[in-house]
């Protein structure tokens, strides 16, 4: 695969936040966030929303529902090295934690979160030099989208 150019990058990158917001009206009851795992290819791995209300799981974000499903479906155990995660909303710790564990290659984020955000807001979990693996960053991507789905939720639009 062959590196593409910045403009080429962010037009990827725009397709598939489209594609995590649209994975976001999945969440139901819960807060609008949608996640979408893409292999080294840009291939579709896995897409989720968050389902911790109607799963009645804490852990039921959807970053780990889509690093879970992406790795069942990747072939190379748990590793996702060379893909790239891309969520509606900044990860908060435990997201970007399994994101470097999982050891997926890129984060892509729409909205920025001050209050728990973990990718550059309120910690920096990802870029953490002390840690075994740091993945590439781009955040605030399509972040009007994204911030609008999530202001819809709490009913300020």
């Amino acid at each position: 695969m062959t590196t593409p150019s910045g403009a080429d990058r962010r037009r990827r990158h725009e397709r598939w936040m489209r594609r995590a917001l649209e994975a976001a009206h999945g969440s139901g009851l819960d807060l609008p966030v949608g996640a979408v795992v893409y292999d080294p290819d840009g291939r579709e791995l896995a897409a989720a929303a968050n389902l911790r209300e109607e799963l009645a799981d804490p852990t039921a974000h959807a970053e780990v529902l889509a690093l879970r499903e992406a790795a069942a479906a990747y072939g190379d155990g748990w590793r996702l090295t060379g893909c790239t995660l891309v969520v509606t909303l900044e990860p908060c710790t435990m997201c970007a934690g399994a994101a470097v564990l999982a050891r997926i290659g890129g984060i892509v984020f729409g909205a920025w979160e001050p209050k728990t955000g973990a990718v550059g807001s309120l910690w920096d979990v990802v870029r953490d030099p002390r840690l075994n693996h740091n993945p590439e960053v781009y955040g605030g991507l399509l972040e009007a989208e994204s911030a609008r789905l999530l202001r819809g939720y709490f009913g300020r639009e």
